[in-house]
């Protein structure tokens, strides 16, 4: 009799023989990934797949914290993992350790491995970016010498910018020892010197085709080099470490023949209207100056040494009627003032005589009051002593015979003494 399984019992048994099997607890599997999905756990929960089936596959958080990459859908792979089933459902799975990208996922996580750490380094920076010159005379290619790429740029610099001399420093592009190659031909061209930028690049492909330009060796060759690198790989949606390290990055070869040369029927263009532009700014400015020189000639008219003789003449004679005027009214005020000053002294000198005539007249009406003609004139006489002796007012003065003047109020008289008597 058969015997009879519970369904736990069935897969734990079923886990039991998986996990018995040698060849098992250590498998390399190789597919692409899809359902991919990172829980915040920390588990990784995905479906490896080919053509032709797919198992489910875990990675507990301890194994995928060693990651190095970040796992993404279609992303080809081949895990180290063992076989085991989930009990609870039964589902075979596997139960991965270790993730290794395989082809084009092992590329992909060396850019982005390659990039980090350039990127840390600066050498992405847009401050050590360097100019593209307007109008190179020389120009540098650094690509095959035998693909469609050296002949587009060619053309496309021939006919846009005919001026320029291009010169051609053959490299290798693709496949072992490319890398070096294009490292040489760049540090090449900087010894030469002579080139005034560097078309670096090729035509499009694979990411294995461009993987020359992803090498870290190509990508200080251009971060070194000390002439402007444009960088000039394959088609517009393709991006290479040489683009982030470039001074431009143009997206196809052509592209970069374009960026680093002006076209010349534009140029064409440019000049005639910069022409016009400045024949007309000439002309504005001619004018400008003219009409100034002409206000400078008449300025200058009126400051001629006879103009300036005559502006001072007709100073001199303003100052002068000035001056004239000045001294009238200065006259005119003078006068007035001695006017009144004549007045004032006239009514001084008036006052003063009158009060000396008062004073002249008291004084004569005194000598006039004692005056001895008044005397006289009352009967008396005054006797002298001869004609100009002293007056004799003692009869003791007198001798007999002595001659005596007698004077009157009208005349006098001349006596001798013939006696003299003594009045008790």
């Amino acid at each position: 009799m058969s015997t009879v399984y519970s369904v736990t019992q069935l897969n734990n048994e079923i886990k039991e023989l998986l996990d018995a099997v040698p060849g098992y607890r250590n498998l390399l599997v190789q597919g692409e990934i899809s359902n991919y999905k990172a829980h915040s756990s920390g588990h990784h929960y995905l479906t490896l797949k080919d053509e032709g089936a797919s198992i489910n596959a875990v990675m507990f958080r301890s194994d995928a914290m060693r990651l190095k990459f970040r796992m993404e859908n279609g992303m080809k792979v081949i895990v180290r993992a063992r076989v085991s089933s989930f009990p609870r459902t039964g589902a075979v799975q596997l139960y991965i350790s270790e993730v290794i990208p395989d082809g084009a996922g092992a590329l992909n996580l060396a850019f982005e491995q390659l990039k980090q750490k350039l990127q840390m380094e600066g050498l992405f920076d847009s401050a050590r970016k360097q100019p593209i010159p307007a109008c190179p005379q020389q120009i540098a290619l650094v690509t095959s010498p035998t693909g469609a790429a050296v002949r587009d740029m060619i053309r496309i610099l021939g006919r846009r910018w005919p001026l320029a001399k291009v010169v051609l420093y053959p490299a290798q592009v693709q496949g072992q020892g490319a890398a070096e190659s294009i490292a040489r031909a760049l540090a090449l061209v900087n010894a030469v010197g002579e080139a005034e930028v560097i078309l670096c690049g090729r035509g499009g492909g694979s990411m294995e085709d461009l993987w020359a330009f992803n090498e870290e060796s190509v990508a200080r060759a251009i971060a070194a080099s000390g002439i402007p690198v444009i960088s000039a790989v394959g088609h517009e949606p393709d991006v290479t470490i040489a683009d982030f390290v470039a001074d431009l990055r143009a997206p196809t070869p052509s592209g970069a023949a374009e960026m680093a040369v002006p076209d010349r029927a534009e140029l064409s263009v440019s000049l005639r209207t910069w022409e016009t532009r400045l024949y007309a700014a000439a002309h504005k400015r001619c004018s400008m100056q003219r009409a100034r020189l002409t206000a400078l000639q008449e300025r200058l008219a009126l400051r001629t040494p006879l103009h300036y003789m005559e502006e001072k003449r007709m100073e001199v004679d303003r100052l002068t009627d000035r001056l004239q005027n000045a001294l009238s009214v200065q006259l005119d005020k003078a006068e007035q003032r001695l006017a009144v000053q004549k007045q004032r002294l006239y009514t001084a000198a008036q006052g003063g005589l009158h009060i000396r005539r008062l004073r002249f007249a008291r004084m004569v009406a005194t000598l006039d009051a004692i005056s001895p003609l008044r005397v006289l004139g009352r009967g008396y006489a005054v006797a002298t002593k001869g004609v100009r002796g002293p007056v004799i007012t003692d009869a003791s003065m007198l001798c007999p015979g002595d001659r005596v003047q007698l004077r009157f109020a009208k005349g006098a008289a001349e006596c001798r003494v013939t006696e003299i008597r003594e009045e008790a």
